[in-house]
């Protein structure tokens, strides 16, 4: 692809070289030769890639000196974010997978129904009465329940398990082992005997457009209505939601992070590593939660009345800052108490 066709998709200036240049990979600094495209954020960084063999640098506007000798081997890209511009020149230019169709060792399901291009790998299942969009790569010994409907351009990576009753958007990326829909740890204890009986297991789950969900996630059914995963939230690997669980547009969810039933996490929220959300938790829109941060079952964790890209941080979540002074003050109490040789 040419450099002044990633420009027309994507916007920026060319502020120098040659807008024929093509492109065809992105790579990093150290790696790029001809052909590939790299980015910089600083004037360190653009020094770098104008000693390196790249064909062309996106870079933040003003990074250029006006008095800078020119450098014609390289084109140059301005944009306010040259990092998002060179993600998603990388995504235009990534090589789209052939279409393989079904392989003879699949196994189809009675009226399932296949839309263009669809790849089913070997040893992959889909279930009876499932439908797959235009384009979806079901890769091998995945295993997709009957009645499944996924959306277009879905990639189902390897030994992936979808139950029954769950509904998936257009673009989802599914990463090897991610299990969705099996049953929510909802069970009633018999106080006489001790017994447990599985509250029902009926609900469904739904996942929206340009989800992504890294290698070895679960996500519950709801018990009785819905979970729901919604719009572009991104999955880090080894996450665990529970039933009735309803994670917002834009979502971030770091790896170990556990969520239980009936929580509610906002748009735009960050949940980093080993994260705990007791059950029926409301966490708010852009909220960032620390690493290790937990939150006790019906708290609420808002930013109102905080500043933007406040952390909330400890057991039980609160501003960092309110943590750091906690923390000072319960040394110095250590010190004294040891002063007074009590």
């Amino acid at each position: 692809m040419k450099i002044c066709e990633l420009i027309e998709k994507l916007g920026g200036e060319l502020a120098q070289g040659d807008a024929e240049t093509r492109i065809r990979a992105v790579n990093g600094l150290a790696q790029a030769g001809a052909g590939d495209l790299v980015f910089a954020e600083d004037a360190a960084t653009v020094a770098e890639a104008l000693r390196s063999a790249a064909s062309a640098v996106v870079l933040r506007a003003g990074l250029i000196a006006p008095d800078a000798a020119p450098a014609p081997a390289i084109a140059m890209v301005e944009d306010r974010q040259p990092k998002l511009w060179f993600a998603r020149a990388g995504k235009l230019l990534a090589p789209k997978l052939p279409s393989v169709g079904v392989h003879p060792s699949a196994v189809i399901g009675a009226g399932v129904k296949l839309g263009a291009d669809v790849s089913v790998a070997a040893c992959a299942v889909v279930g009876d009465g499932a439908e797959i969009g235009a384009g979806t790569r079901i890769e091998a010994g995945a295993v997709i329940g009957a009645g499944v409907r996924i959306g277009d351009e879905c990639r189902i990576y390897p030994r992936v398990v979808v139950y029954p009753g769950t509904t998936i958007g257009n673009r989802v990326m599914l990463h090897a082992g991610v299990v969705l829909g099996a049953d929510g740890f909802g069970y009633v204890r018999d106080p006489a005997t001790g017994a447990y009986t599985q509250f029902p297991q009926q609900g469904t789950l739904v996942i929206e457009d340009d989800v992504e969900i890294g290698a070895n996630c679960t996500i519950d059914r709801g018990a009785l209505e819905e979970t729901r995963v919604r719009r572009g939230a991104k999955f880090d690997n080894l996450i665990h939601v529970g039933h009735n669980c309803d994670i917002g547009e834009d979502a971030i969810l770091v790896a170990l992070t556990g969520i239980s039933g009936s929580s509610t996490i906002g748009k735009g929220a960050v949940l980093a590593g080993q994260v705990g959300i007791g059950d029926h938790v409301t966490v708010g829109e852009g909220v960032i939660l620390g690493g290790q941060a937990g939150v006790f079952s019906g708290k609420t964790v808002t930013n109102d009345g905080l500043k933007p890209g406040t952390v909330h941080w400890g057991t039980p979540a609160r501003p960092l800052q309110q943590v750091l002074r906690e923390q000072a003050t319960l040394a110095r109490l250590a010190k004294r108490r040891e002063r007074s040789g009590s």
